[in-house]
């Protein structure tokens, strides 16, 4: 990264600028902006997340916001209703009212005389949900948005019930956010209102995990800020990114494929992080490409940003199997459009254990399909029935800090599962898309899952994942509308994998595993089940890329990462991060132990000391597929002279074979003394889940 202090503008630091809400609400904004906007207006751009402007995201903030300002910009970074500094209560995410008070900040943005009546939005995860979920209800002001690490459908693409699968980052991610939503305001910053707003929170905020346990189909609340619901929506340009190792990896092609405005796409080897601190690497300098965004798009510049192909991403080689990279070897290819015509999806017969010679997407494979039936008859059958172990290597589902959350060798997995392989490839194979799997199955339980994992498997047999998908099967066909499954009935199922750009070299195999339980990564079935897949019709599809570069793509198409100078702070305390799996051989209990403490930080600019500990736990017993336990617990400390406060919430997860049992404890603490405390002890139902 290089720190650039020499701008083509100077610029001004507003900390902290109120901005009322039509029902009397103040959140709080941070303001950087040319010091000429006093004269001179200049657009808006608006960051939108509940995660501290003070404090917690202070370091990124103070690296891309002064950038981008000392480029011609106004850039705001506010704080949602509930969190930081601002005033109210968040109790969810991505709600109405969250929604209503953007418009309203937009509003008011276009309205101040440093503004010349032009807004973006822009951000990182939240940032981006908020960004794209703005821009499809249109504000007048709103121009372009830039977003990364996203999704545009809240239920099946976010990190909770992926292919109708529940993952457990649908508890941790819960977690996470019931101690971001019950921290309190910097008595710096609001006076002694602070433990007034504090206390307002605590009291009116909750364990996350509930609401999205009580809705596991896709229903009106999941449907709600789901972009993908009406695309036509959207009308102000879009540029999108995202990382190969994130778990957001497939909405960007999506939103390539069914926008209707100026768009463009990026895909790196990345982590859930900005591209100009991706990890693996390489980075990229993705400020740069931000300004010329806004430059045309905000100011009506004529620099070509929409030249060149509509989509750049990075084609990754072969790598041996690793928790962690801090580069990722490959290669920058690009697509005209998409979907691009050059991508042939290429279909392959699964036999006993193979995965056989492609045939033509649409060809006829011989099996003798029945009109009317769900599923084709005949082909040998196959079965699988997986311990509870296999997943323990999986890794998260979405890399956060890259290490050291990625999968492991899979030949940890593979043992449990049923396994098809490609021979040895006697040429460069390369993919680029989404790879999918039709299953002709039946299973001996009226609820049943299937994980499907593609991998790159060396001459040496290490097996690297590449890419992997979830359905749960009662879901084939809907996922509002789910049907228990008829024991012994065969279905036709289709597994749609994570979207990848993947090349596996000459010599190596492609190994396509399927598995009937996927813990701790996706919540186990009530109980085990017999998958039966049946040869014949049942195929793996991949989209083939072309090896050769038409396009002439540059080795380099991007410049070296920028960003302003940082934020000193001082380390106090030392971090610790652990990831262990743990295996008891007397009483057979498998344990996933993740560690994240950030250590204790003192922000030097406002003599705040800051500890941040996420601990996550993930059990169970044996083949007990009712003894999964999840655990979230989070400590957050803020400490300044004699403003000592400590919240600290702890969620368990558990269930049976018909309901979810979700049992939390939120505790505030000041000056050493506890002040509030609650308990939450709740019951579920399981829907065919």
């Amino acid at each position: 990264m290089r720190y650039v202090s020499n701008l083509p503008y100077a610029t001004k630091e507003e900390e902290d600028v109120r901005i009322p809400m039509p029902d009397g609400v103040q959140l709080s904004a941070r303001v950087w902006r040319p010091t000429s906007s006093d004269n001179e207006p200049v657009p808006a751009v608006l960051e939108y997340i509940p995660y501290r402007k003070r404090d917690l995201t202070s370091v990124r903030d103070s690296m891309h916001h002064p950038y981008i300002a000392g480029h011609g910009y106004a850039c705001v970074r506010v704080d949602l209703r509930g969190t930081g500094d601002s005033e109210g209560v968040l109790r969810d995410e991505y709600l109405e009212q969250e929604q209503a008070d953007a418009e309203a900040v937009l509003a008011w943005l276009a309205d101040q005389s440093w503004c010349d009546g032009n807004t973006g939005m822009m951000g990182l995860s939240w940032g981006a949900f908020a960004a794209l979920q703005v821009a499809a209800r249109q504000p007048p002001s709103l121009r372009a948005v830039v977003i990364a690490s996203f999704t545009d459908d809240r239920h099946a693409d976010d990190m909770h019930y992926m292919g109708g699968a529940m993952l457990s980052d649908n508890l941790a991610e819960a977690g996470t956010m019931f101690a971001y939503a019950t921290l309190p305001p910097d008595p710096a910053v609001v006076g002694d209102r602070w433990r007034e707003m504090w206390h307002e929170r605590l009291e009116n905020s909750g364990p996350w995990v509930l609401p999205w346990l009580r809705h596991q189909r896709r229903d009106d609340y999941w449907r709600h800020a789901s972009v993908a619901e009406d695309y036509k929506a959207v009308q102000c340009p879009v540029l999108a990114s995202s990382g190969w190792a994130d778990g957001y990896s497939n909405a960007v092609t999506r939103l390539l494929g069914n926008l209707d405005v100026p768009r463009k796409g990026l895909i790196g080897p990345w982590s859930h992080k900005f591209p100009h601190l991706g990890e693996p690497g390489p980075a990229i300098g993705y400020l740069q490409e931000v300004v010329r965004w806004w430059d045309h798009w905000l100011k009506g510049a004529d620099n070509g940003v929409m030249d060149g192909p509509m989509l750049r991403t990075w084609m990754q080689d072969s790598v041996p199997p690793s928790t962690s990279y801090e580069e990722r070897p490959g290669r920058w290819v690009a697509e005209p459009t998409w979907p691009s015509p050059q991508i042939n999806p290429v279909r392959y017969p699964l036999t006993r254990h193979r995965i056989n010679t492609p045939v033509e997407a649409g060809a006829d494979t011989g099996a003798d399909t029945r009109a009317g039936a769900d599923a084709p008859v005949g082909g040998a059958e196959m079965t699988v029935r997986s311990p509870l172990s296999v997943g323990q290597f999986a890794g998260k589902w979405a890399s956060y800090n890259a290490p050291p959350d990625l999968p492991y060798d899979q030949r940890e997995e593979d043992g449990g599962s049923l396994v098809f392989e490609t021979e040895p490839l006697t040429e460069q194979l390369e993919i680029l898309g989404s790879p999918t799997v039709e299953l002709d199955l039946a299973a001996d339980r009226p609820v049943a899952m299937v994980a499907a994992r593609l991998s790159d498997v060396s001459p040496d047999g290490a097996a690297t994942r590449v890419t992997y998908g979830l359905l749960n099967i009662t879901r084939r066909e809907s996922t509002e509308h789910p049907e228990p499954l008829q024991p012994g009935t065969r279905y036709r199922a289709t597994v749609q994998l994570n979207g990848v750009a993947q090349a596996f070299p000459p010599g190596h195999r492609v190994r396509l595993s399927l598995s009937t339980s996927y813990w701790p990564l996706a919540w186990p079935p009530p109980e085990p089940a017999l998958l039966s897949v049946y040869e014949g019709a049942s195929t793996l599809t991949l989209p083939v890329r072309p090896t050769e570069e038409p396009d002439g793509m540059p080795a380099n198409p991007f410049e070296e990462p920028e960003g302003a100078p940082p934020l000193s702070v001082t380390r106090l305390t030392a971090p610790d991060a652990r990831w262990e799996v743990k295996r008891d051989m007397v009483d057979y209990r498998a344990e996933l132990e993740i560690v994240k403490d950030q250590g204790l930080v003192h922000f030097d600019e406002i003599d705040l000391d800051v500890g941040r500990r996420a601990y996550e736990r993930y059990t169970s017993v044996a083949d007990d597929f009712t003894s999964a336990t999840g655990e979230s617990t989070w400590t957050m400390r803020f400490k300044r002279d004699d403003w000592d406060v400590r919240v600290e919430t702890h969620t368990r997860l558990t269930c049976d074979a018909t309901d979810f049992f979700v049992d939390a404890t939120l505790d505030g603490y000041e000056g050493g003394r506890r002040v509030f405390s609650r308990t939450w002890n709740e019951t579920v139902p399981r829907d065919l889940l």
